[in-house]
Formats: structure tokens, sequence, C-alpha cells
């Protein structure tokens, strides 16, 4: 939920910076870690701040997400399909008009980190994403 320096609306920019830090690598974590968390589910609103490290995109966003169950969606707008499992594995992918990104990473009780990568208003960007259960 990255974007180029060119004027773009916020409300877009985030929806797309937040969906795009939230699929790239995704770690999958063992049966273990997935007992570990038993009963600690992962719904509620996430915010999700992304850092662009590879081209002209901007970076230091921060956008809501929502997790119900295995499902992620956005709270601000764009198509965005995502999961996440119940070891905490996460991976979304929104679009909004041309621009599209995708990104994965992990979920723990309160927080989470990953990376992604994607295609805004022409430009290839990726980087890395940090989230906070609000």
């Amino acid at each position: 939920m990255a974007i180029s320096a060119k004027i773009f609306p916020s409300f877009r920019l985030r929806s797309i910076l937040a969906a795009a830090a939230l699929v790239a690598t995704v770690a999958l974590p063992g049966a273990a870690d997935a007992r570990r968390m038993a009963g600690g589910s992962y719904d509620g609103v996430w915010n999700v701040t992304f850092a662009t490290t590879r081209g002209t995109c901007s970076s230091g966003y921060s956008v809501p997400f929502t997790v119900t169950g295995s499902r992620v969606t956005s709270a601000g707008g764009g198509r965005v399909s995502g999961s996440v499992n119940r070891a905490g594995a996460v991976a979304v992918q929104v679009s909004v008009g041309a621009s599209h990104a995708a990104g994965g990473g992990r979920l723990a009780r309160t927080s989470g980190a990953g990376s992604w990568r994607g295609v805004i208003q022409g430009d290839n960007c990726s980087g890395t994403w940090q989230a906070t259960r609000s």
C-alpha cells in the first residue's frame, strides 16, 4: 500500500503500499509455531508502514488493513485479496487502477514484517513493511 514521486491521491497510495508490503517473500513457520499460537487470532486492524528499498516509489506510508479469520482486506480502498494462516504467514495482492502490488511475510501477536514488490504508475518498486496491531 509504494508510489512514485508522481502525484497520486494518498487514499489510493496508502492502499497500494499496504497491500504491496504484505506479499513478496512468505515465511512459512513450522507446526510447532502454529501450536504455540493456538488461540492467538490475528483478527483486528493492523497499521502497516512501508519502506521502498528499490525503485523511485515513495516511502514511509502507513496504511490500515483488516484481518478477519484468515482473510486480509483493505480498510482504505483498492482491490485487496489476501490471507493469513494460523502460524502467521501472510500473502496479499492489491490493485488500484493500473497499479498493482504483492507482498508477504509474517504476523505475530501484535506485530509483523515482510517484503513487497509492485508496479506503481509504471514504476517497478520493492521494499519492506512492518505492522502493528491497533
